[in-house]
């Protein structure tokens, strides 16, 4: 349909209107400078010697025009020619299309670039953008190409800083990059959430998995502060819990990619948790359940979480590749290096709270 000539309601009169505007750009061309000669056989160079006066010429330029591209007949109404709403619905009925005869690309891992990049991104871009206000800095310092591991601090009660990082290196990353990033198990117990994190990229949180990405050139980010990080109390905010044995630092260091420190402020208060159910927890097998000023209290509407306003920091990349493959058995080394990685986090989030003028604005 998009090849389909366009022809007007209006045809008949359409036609109608067309031979005299043929007849006046026949005139229009009659009025050229050069193409009248004068009494005395010279080009009318002026347009003012000949059969037509001065105010003739423009006018019958004007017709030919008109005749050229009919009135009432929008530019994006000629065939060849679509509009944006008419592109949108072919792309998506493109993307329907493949989705139904399975003509598109997961890999290995399961994911779908495609239907992050288009339906994903789409339906958290707007959370991250009109209601947390995510504000990103940074953001060049993730290399444009080639592996790189971003480490980052986590918190919130439900993992949604993940996501709204993944949301700032895609729209924000000069060579628009990716972030893969490695979830935990219970991530992939839940029915319907297991199958949209394999498509929106992410993967289990092994260092296996995590140097084949890096070694295939992705971008990985890890949370290592895990369940600690996410379900500490409110009074706790904003401080760091143990990054565990620096097995980040190993896997970085295997595969020879920088890591690059992320510091996010604003996801601590969107659940304020000031209590911990924990029969409840072990009853449900999760690790802890939250309890907020709102939830359970208010039911359903208690999950809403606050519009707090965020900031997402990258840090200064810290090399690996100098290290000799020997050093991953250094414990020393690999205790330094993620001790420096959290200083840095810890010493930046202080830094943006100072800087911050409120919690929502």
């Amino acid at each position: 349909m998009a090849d389909a000539k366009v022809i007007p309601f209006d045809d008949d009169r359409s036609r109608a209107r067309r031979r005299p505007a043929r007849a006046a750009r026949d005139a229009a061309v009659r009025a050229l400078p050069g193409q009248q000669q004068g009494q005395q056989g010279e080009p009318d160079v002026r347009g003012r010697q000949g059969r037509h006066g001065p105010e003739e010429v423009p006018q019958a330029a004007q017709a030919a025009q008109a005749a050229v591209e009919p009135e009432g007949v929008d530019a994006e109404a000629v065939p060849g020619r679509r509009s944006g709403w008419e592109r949108r619905l072919a792309g998506g009925l493109a993307f329907l299309r493949r989705r139904v005869t399975g003509e598109y690309e997961v890999d290995e891992f399961g994911y779908d670039k495609e239907l992050t990049d288009q339906v994903l991104m789409s339906l958290v871009r707007p959370l991250a953008e009109k209601y947390f206000r995510v504000e990103v800095k940074g953001v060049e310092n993730i290399p444009a190409e080639g592996g790189a591991l971003v480490v980052a601090n986590h918190s919130g009660t439900l993992p949604l800083d993940g996501l709204m990082m993944q949301v700032a290196v895609h729209d924000h990353h000069p060579a628009g990059r990716h972030l893969r990033l490695l979830a935990a198990d219970l991530v992939f117990m839940l029915p319907v959430v297991n199958e949209l994190a394999r498509k929106a990229g992410h993967t289990l949180a092994c260092s296996e998995d995590a140097e084949r990405l890096l070694r295939a050139g992705e971008i990985v980010g890890v949370m290592p502060e895990g369940f600690k990080g996410i379900g500490k109390p409110f009074s706790e905010r904003y401080k760091l819990q143990r990054f565990g044995r620096g097995g980040f630092v190993s896997t970085a260091l295997r595969a020879g990619v920088p890591i690059v420190p992320c510091s996010i402020v604003g996801a601590e208060e969107i659940y304020p948790m000031i209590g911990n159910a924990k029969t409840l927890a072990r009853v449900l097998g999760i690790p802890y359940f939250p309890i907020t000023p709102t939830f359970p209290w208010l039911g359903p509407l208690g999950a809403l979480p606050l519009p707090t306003k965020w900031t997402i920091q990258f840090g200064e990349p810290i090399a690996t590749d100098d290290y000799p493959p020997e050093a991953v058995e250094d414990p020393m080394l690999m205790f330094n290096l993620t001790d420096q990685v959290r200083e840095q986090i810890q010493h930046t989030l202080y830094k943006l709270l100072v800087q911050r003028r409120s919690v929502f604005f």
